[in-house]
């Protein structure tokens, strides 16, 4: 984000303790002290309000970053992020795009209860004229959201909220990722995996594992959900022909089931096994961390998953 500001004197940013508090999780630290009260701005605790002061300012060139303390309270704004910012290129015939960026954690980190644990990804990337990124790693974490202030559409960045202390590689030199380009974290021949966000953690260990039983998966990280990058995901089914998926939402209308629909609409001929999605139980998350740990897709789940699809 500062390297965005020192770029370019549109982007600001704004949202809950943002500036005084450099955050809730200190994702804004000390950017208050370099660009001032006039570009980092402590809002109240009113989604609603600021998400719209910022659509409104993108609708007049400005190129706003509004942070979520939790995208679970973006629903207090779910009307300007779907009503106002996606729809408004369209409603307007092309006069006003709305260049914003929506920031914040995203799913459960731990025992913080279940209107604190949810995961929004699915409602956002069913919305025409939003993009949603949902990265796994610092490197493209830092990437895919210089990507996303430069571009001219209002994007989701969700950050997984159980990853803020992790560590990775990332270059100090200028770099961007394309939005809609997924990656593959791992090659392998017999299956593939498909995963996105801190759910990567679970795929690629499951895969480790299986190597140790001689089964290689290729791992793919979707990085974004809409668009998504079906391409990858098909090339990668046409040389494994089997597909499992880890998603960390519920399992209803997910972006699990967007993708298991378009391999045995698309891809049905290459598939030997039906595809497999690991989700969340269908139930909100409980406070109880043995709860959690039964409801949250793990290690042992997606390796069950593998095997099935492998050894049918």
């Amino acid at each position: 984000m500062s390297e965005e500001m020192r770029r370019d004197k549109d982007v600001f940013l704004i949202g809950e303790e943002v500036a005084e508090y450099n955050g809730a999780y200190k994702v804004s630290q000390g950017m208050l002290d370099e660009f001032g009260p006039e570009r980092v701005y402590d809002t109240p605790i009113a989604e609603l309000g600021f998400s719209g002061l910022a659509v409104g300012a993108a609708m007049n060139g400005l190129k706003p970053i509004v942070e979520f303390m939790t995208f679970n309270f973006s629903l207090v704004a779910i009307d300007q992020i779907i009503n106002s910012s996606a729809k408004m290129l369209a409603m307007s015939g092309g006069a006003y795009s709305v260049p914003v960026v929506f920031r914040g954690p995203t799913g459960n980190a731990g025992q913080l209860g279940a209107t604190h644990s949810s995961n929004f990804e699915n409602w956002f990337a069913n919305t025409p004229g939003l993009k949603v990124i949902i990265p796994s790693n610092p490197y493209d974490a830092k990437g895919l959201l210089k990507a996303a202030i430069r571009d001219p559409d209002p994007v989701i960045f969700m950050e997984s909220e159980g990853m803020y202390s992790d560590k990775g590689e990332v270059p100090e030199g200028e770099y961007l990722l394309p939005i809609g380009v997924a990656d593959v974290k791992r090659k392998g021949k017999d299956v593939t995996v498909i995963s996105f966000g801190k759910m990567m953690k679970v795929a690629l260990e499951a895969a480790e594992e299986m190597a140790k039983e001689g089964i290689e998966a290729e791992v793919i990280d979707l990085r974004t959900v809409r668009p998504i990058d079906y391409a990858t995901c098909m090339e990668s089914l046409k040389k494994t022909n089997r597909v499992v998926i880890v998603e960390e939402a519920n399992p209803i209308a997910g972006i699990s089931s967007e993708l298991t629909y378009h391999f045995q609409r698309y891809g049905f001929d290459y598939l030997d096994s039906p595809v497999i999605r690991v989700n969340s139980m269908d139930i909100p998350l409980s406070y109880s961390p043995a709860y959690i740990e039964a409801t949250l897709p793990n290690v042992k789940r997606t390796i069950d998953a593998i095997k099935k699809v492998c050894y049918k």
